[in-house]
């Protein structure tokens, strides 16, 4: 999963972070000893910073010594103060995350005294020592390494493009995958990047239909939703025959339950100043045979045009994990059973969720997805008793934000918990990310301009016989959810519209 990422979009600001967040400097001794670069504002650049602020890397400028911070103090101290910088979308919760970049109190007033103070340098001897930062593959050589078979061209101006690439993985055998590291060629343009499996060969097919390189859409993962087929989107509804066998392959008839039981069909992402993204001991990705790998890709052009031709690497299990791990995703399919259809000038549309674990589970990490009017995401836990917990809160959505977020110690949940997702959409003209001049009517869709919404939080059964109960449970909230909810009629409608060549 996704470690760090972290970058303001816009002209040639961006202050990115990527390790985690260190602990707080010492403030000065005594109340208005002067602050210095050296002593306090070093650490916190060097931890928060510098992984992106420097040479190779995506951002406009470097922040590596005394002048790069001068230069830019006065707007270090404003981006710090305002909560733009670094880049942290979740609000404060009950459970700390792993990637956390977010800078204490204490921190955002050492810069700002700092530049109130003049910005003066220090004792040289009490510089801290750069990071030491990883070149090339950070877990070592990886088991496979696969590269977009054409580089993409990623123009000097105009609106971020999102593109999906297919990068045939070749397996002749079903592989389990521990491991995930991202190297793209043209850092300043790559934001982000999402990991998908298509077994269908529907990514396949849309690439050959486009002239250029990969396909438009922001979502690698929807293909099979809409293009994949009757198998395909039974699959992801968990409507399928569960024909899985043990150690054997997941095709798509196989049905959601088996692709719960194997982790699901993502294997995370990359964003800026991400770092390779490794499970937890015991846990792997299971990557089917005949799989192709999906790069959904956001670019943000630099200003300069760029070739991108992006590597990835794979790490292979040594042996298959002691434990599955499943993504409970709510709502189901990323939202597209719910009929999202948000009129325009409407801010205060929502979409919510409810799922009851019926076994006792452990929480690792969490994601959430939605597009431009996206505004607010939460995810919450009821336990038992009726207390209720937040696993994740985003309340100011940024499409150009996605990340995974991995608390720090498993999170167990009884069972009997509740978990409930609500996803609110802002469809206004005050919506700054609204993509249209002025607002549109805009439903549920792959593309960009359309809507998702959906929270997944990853769990394993604290007992592993329980894995079959939660398969059976979760696949038939999907299947209720297809039944009741309005979206299904929506979404066969989008299908037919494009085999008969109609609108969408």
């Amino acid at each position: 999963m996704t470690r760090a990422v972290g970058m303001l979009c816009g002209g040639v600001l961006c202050v990115a972070s990527a390790l985690v967040s260190a602990q707080a400097p010492q403030a000065p001794g005594v109340a208005g000893a002067p602050v210095t670069f050296t002593e306090h504002v070093a650490p916190i650049l060097f931890t928060n910073c510098t992984t992106c602020h420097r040479p190779g890397e995506a951002a406009p400028f470097t922040l590596m010594d005394y002048e790069d911070a001068r230069r830019r103090g006065r707007l270090l101290a404003a981006v710090t103060a305002s909560g733009v910088m670094p880049p942290w979308k979740a609000a404060p919760g009950d459970y700390a995350f792993t990637n956390e970049r977010r800078l204490t109190a204490d921190q955002i007033d050492v810069l700002r005294r700092w530049v109130e103070g003049g910005m003066p340098e220090g004792d040289p001897a009490r510089l801290p020592e750069l990071p030491a930062f990883i070149e090339g593959w950070e877990l070592g050589a990886p088991d496979l390494v696969v590269t977009m078979p054409e580089p993409f061209a990623v123009p000097a101006d105009g609106p971020d493009v999102y593109r999906n690439f297919v990068l045939p993985l070749n397996l002749e055998e079903d592989t389990w995958v521990r491991a995930v590291d991202f190297r793209p060629s043209a850092r300043s343009v790559v934001h982000h990047s999402l990991f998908f499996l298509d077994q269908t060969g529907a990514a396949r097919q849309r690439d050959e239909q486009d002239p250029d390189p990969g396909f438009e859409g922001a979502m690698g993962g929807g293909v099979g939703v809409t293009r994949g087929g009757g198998a395909g989107l039974r699959a992801l509804m968990g409507l399928g025959g569960a024909r899985g066998r043990r150690g054997g392959g997941a095709g798509a008839a196989d049905g959601g339950a088996e692709l719960l039981r194997r982790g699901g069909s993502t294997l995370g992402g990359w964003a800026l100043g991400g770092r390779a993204q490794q499970l937890p001991d015991g846990l792997a990705f299971f990557v089917p045979r005949g799989s192709d790998l999906i790069l959904s890709t956001h670019f943000h052009p630099s200003g300069k045009a760029e070739q991108e031709t992006s590597t990835v690497g794979l790490y292979f299990a040594d042996r298959p994990p002691t434990n599955a791990f499943a993504p409970i995703q709510l709502p189901p399919v990323f939202g597209a059973l719910e009929g999202i259809d948000i009129p325009a000038g409407e801010r205060g549309y929502t979409i919510s969720d409810s799922f009851v674990l019926p076994v006792e589970v452990e929480a690792f990490g969490v994601t959430a997805h939605a597009h431009y009017l996206g505004k607010e995401m939460k995810l919450t836990a009821t336990l038992p008793g009726g207390e209720t917990r937040t696993l994740l809160w985003i309340d100011d959505w940024d499409f150009s934000w996605q990340e995974a977020y991995r608390f720090t110690e498993f999170v167990r949940l009884p069972q009997g918990t509740r978990l409930d997702v609500t996803i609110g959409y802002d469809n206004s003209a005050d919506n700054p990310r609204n993509p249209s001049n002025p607002p549109m009517r805009v439903t549920w869709g792959e593309e960009s301009t359309d809507e998702m919404g959906s929270m997944s939080l990853q769990i394993v059964p604290v007992r592993p016989g329980d894995l079959a109960t939660l398969q059976e449970a979760y696949a038939g909230h999907v299947r209720e959810a297809a039944l009741t909810r309005p979206g299904l009629a929506q979404l066969i409608q989008r299908a037919i519209g494009r085999r008969g060549g109609g609108p969408r």
